[in-house]
């Protein structure tokens, strides 16, 4: 459904998220391991969630990446996919330039109440609701 650069960027500022709850910075070796991701494409990610705002950085001996952690409710789902990839949430899902409720593709009425949902559940689901299971080990970024 998502871009692999999407993928990595919610997998990454999870990830970031923990360890900053933990009160602990990251490094991109770190963060591209943990998220299985080459480490020349997780810089780039890491520099886009800076320049958005999701992440901070410090540069230098004891800095690395993190997350404010009174900003962790805040910061939305849909805020990285939308960065990373556009309004995929708003497009048709069969990929027409036109498709509305005037003018339908041929899925679009199946697909209108799923695209809803899904654009509630990001818009409403915080970096902190996906960080929660993620430090009581009952959901994992890696297998």
């Amino acid at each position: 459904m998502f871009s692999k650069a999407c993928e990595y960027a919610i997998r990454a500022s999870i990830y970031i998220a923990a360890k900053s709850q933990k009160g602990l910075r990251v490094g991109i070796s770190d963060v591209a391991q943990k998220i299985e991701s080459p480490v020349a494409f997780t810089s780039k990610i890491l520099q886009k969630l800076v320049k958005i705002g999701v992440i901070q950085s410090i540069k230098g001996p004891g800095g690395g990446f993190y997350i404010e952690s009174d900003r962790l409710e805040e910061i939305k789902i849909a805020t990285i996919v939308e960065e990373f990839d556009g309004d995929v949430l708003n497009r048709c899902s069969i990929g027409l330039n036109e498709c509305s409720d005037d003018q339908p593709c041929p899925f679009h009425a199946k697909y209108k109440p799923v695209k809803e949902k899904l654009q509630h559940i990001f818009g409403n689901t915080s970096l902190k609701d996906l960080t929660r299971g993620f430090l009581n080990d009952t959901t994992f970024l890696r297998i």
